[in-house]
Formats: structure tokens, sequence, C-alpha cells
């Protein structure tokens, strides 16, 4: 019986992928014939061809600084935004805005970055600050999410002794409770700002500016050696902050 049944389950994958690709209309025929083979050599040619000009490396320069400042300030502020929708959503101040919180907060991770980037070019306009604004809204739910499960695992009991000595809920807050919550507040906005370089370099598809706003003007106009260009460029910026922060992340922690 167990061997009918996954007989069966390979039977309906292998007619799923049949009925893509009669769906689809996909020739491999066409697209393993010598003209296309040629043409696909062609354009990796011309890929592997980066332009190195004066021009076009200062663009490339301004667009990855751009990049840059779009992650850095929208991982900043959305882990302000972050922490304080976190705190009603680790249930600090009641129930009812701990559910309040809590849908605010899946509502603003469940739209992706991008089609946050299409609405703030809607509402702001063409460049980095729609770029900014989108990373902010959907980092800030992420942040959020995972600094409210921070919190509610952190220990109680240093911040009660404050508020029992007669300290503020703010007293108790940043010094019974951040300091051991520190860390983990530090290391995930250092990873998310790992994701948001990245993500920051696809936002300008949709006009959101930096570096993928470059590359989606040079691939429109068949520009393959710019393209190229912006490509190795994208791909040094990573690389560039992935280990300090790697490093930066696994430094704190420990400590």
């Amino acid at each position: 019986m167990s061997r009918l049944f996954n007989l069966l389950i390979v039977l309906a994958i292998g007619a799923a992928v049949i009925a893509s690709f009669s769906y689809l209309a996909i020739d491999l025929g066409a697209l393993s014939s010598a003209d296309s083979l040629r043409q696909m050599a062609s354009y990796v040619q011309r890929f592997l061809q980066p332009d190195v000009s004066q021009a076009h490396l200062s663009a490339i320069a301004h667009g990855a600084l751009e990049t840059l400042a779009m992650s850095a300030l929208g991982t900043l502020l959305a882990a302000v935004l972050g922490l304080l929708l976190a705190l009603p959503a680790a249930g600090r101040f009641g129930g009812p805005l701990q559910g309040v919180a809590r849908l605010l907060l899946n509502a603003l991770r469940a739209i992706p970055e991008l089609v946050w980037a299409a609405l703030m070019v809607l509402a702001a306009g063409l460049g980095p600050n729609a770029g900014t604004l989108a990373l902010t809204l959907h980092t800030a739910g992420v942040l959020g999410r995972l600094f409210a499960e921070a919190l509610e695992n952190t220990p109680t009991a240093p911040a009660e002794a404050i508020r029992l000595q007669g300290g503020s809920q703010l007293l108790a807050f940043c010094y019974g409770t951040l300091p051991n919550l520190w860390p983990q507040l530090l290391a995930y906005s250092l990873y998310r700002w790992e994701n948001n370089i990245r993500m920051a370099s696809v936002l300008g598809f949709v006009g959101a500016g930096g570096l993928g706003q470059m590359l989606y003007v040079n691939l429109s106009l068949f520009q393959e050696a710019q393209a190229s260009s912006v490509i190795l460029a994208m791909l040094l910026l990573v690389l560039a902050v992935d280990s300090p922060s790697s490093w930066s992340r696994q430094r704190w922690v420990r400590a």
C-alpha cells in the first residue's frame, strides 16, 4: 500500500511537470538549437566585459553609497519602530494593546519590500526616500516580532526589583531589562542590515534608487557591459559588509 501511494505521488508530480511545460508552451528544442546557443554565448560574452570607464565607475560609487545609506538608515529606523511595537506586543501594556501590536507587526512584515517600495514610490516619488521607507516598514515588522519574542524570554526579576524600590517603569526597562536584551537586539538588527543591503540593491527596479535603479536602466537599454559592472559592485558591496557584520554579531553576542 505504501509503495502504491509513493508511486501515485511520483506519477502526479510527473504529470504536473508535463502539464506545466505544455501550458507554458516551452520549446526545449528551440532553446537548445544552434542559433539559440550562439545567441546565449554572445550575450554571456558581452556580460563578461564589464565597463570600467571612469565616468561609469563614478556613477557606480554614488549608487553604492546610496544603497548603503538606504539600508543603514532603513534598518536603524526599523529597529527603533520595532522596539516601540515590541513592548506592547510582548504584553507589557496589557492584552488589548498586545493583540493590536501583534496584528500591526504581522501586517508590516506580510507585505514584501518590493510591494512597499512600489507604494512608497507613489507616495514619496522616485528615489532613495521611497526605498528607505520601504525597508523601514517591512523590517520593522520583522524586527518587532523578534524583539517581542526576546522580551518574552528575558528574565523579569531585575526589572521588578527596580520597580519595588520605587523606580519607574522606564527606569526598570532601561536598567533591568535592556542590558540583558541588548546583545540580542543588536544581533538581530545587524543580521537584518545584511539582508537589507541585498534588498536595497533590488528595490531600484521599481524606482527606489541605488544600484538597483542603475541596473534596471542598463538592462532596459541592453547595456550588458554597464550592467555587468553594476552586478559586480553589488557583489563587492555585500561581501564588504557581510564579514564585518557577522564578526560584530558573534563578538557582541558572546560578550
